[in-house]
């Protein structure tokens, strides 16, 4: 019996379908066009991974990942970043975690999936090995959303001070054409420039004129308002 799966349906509020529905773009033409929603809100959905994740494998986790209502899928991933972050002394485990991630990306199709689960998977990961793989996401990613766990997943990174691959893969990323990709770069960038202002300041420096306004705004969110008024006002983006 997939316990997951099974707790994750009773936790079904049908009052919640529509508002989730219109949130995460499931109309003709959105990002999130044709997927469905049980109506759990992320922390019902944490709470029912924290009380399953360990009586859970791989085939269970298939099923989940497969399923057609996008809180099933994010419960999925969330117990696969338990299983990841609780194998830190089994090597082996950890590799089919990374394993079974990157070969269920098609699976992974709303920004929050993104989200939620690169970085405390592919981001831990690399820390101590080479980052090829999210080069090769940015700039040959089939969908967008496998672009943005290339960038995403360098959160990681960030936290432990190590900010170049975010700026390598920010110019991977500076001309592409969908918001999301645009609001995930500034993020990122942003992230970096807490680390590092003068840093992300050098970065800037010879792109923000062409930089997608979105992006810029995101990446210098937290500079004084002078400084952010003086990047904007010489930015002729929209």
């Amino acid at each position: 019996m997939n316990t997951l799966l099974s707790q994750m349906l009773s936790k079904a509020d049908p009052s919640q379908v529509d508002g989730l529905s219109r949130f995460f773009k499931t109309g003709p033409g959105q990002y999130g066009e044709g997927d469905k929603f049980l109506g759990i809100k992320v922390p019902v959905t944490r709470s029912v991974v924290k009380e399953c994740w360990k009586k859970v494998d791989f085939k269970d986790l298939e099923e989940c990942i497969s399923s057609e209502y996008h809180e099933v899928r994010l419960a999925a991933l969330l117990a696969l970043v338990e299983m990841f972050s609780h194998s830190k002394k089994n090597p082996v485990l950890q590799q089919q975690c990374i394993g079974f991630y990157l070969a269920h990306t098609a699976f992974i199709n709303n920004w929050d999936l993104v989200d939620l689960s690169c970085y405390p998977l592919l981001g831990e990961w690399l820390l101590d090995k080479d980052r090829a793989l999210l080069y090769d996401l940015a700039r040959n990613g089939r969908t967008i959303w496998e672009q943005r766990i290339g960038i995403v997943s360098t959160m990681t990174l960030i936290r432990h001070g190590q900010l170049q691959d975010t700026f390598n893969i920010a110019d991977i990323l500076l001309h592409h054409t969908h918001d999301l990709i645009h609001k995930a770069v500034g993020w990122l960038l942003r992230e970096a420039g807490k680390r590092n202002k003068a840093a992300l300041e050098s970065w800037l420096g010879p792109r923000f004129r062409e930089m997608p306004r979105t992006m810029l705004r995101y990446a210098i969110e937290r500079f004084p308002e002078e400084e952010r008024l003086r990047y904007l006002k010489t930015n002729p983006r929209k």
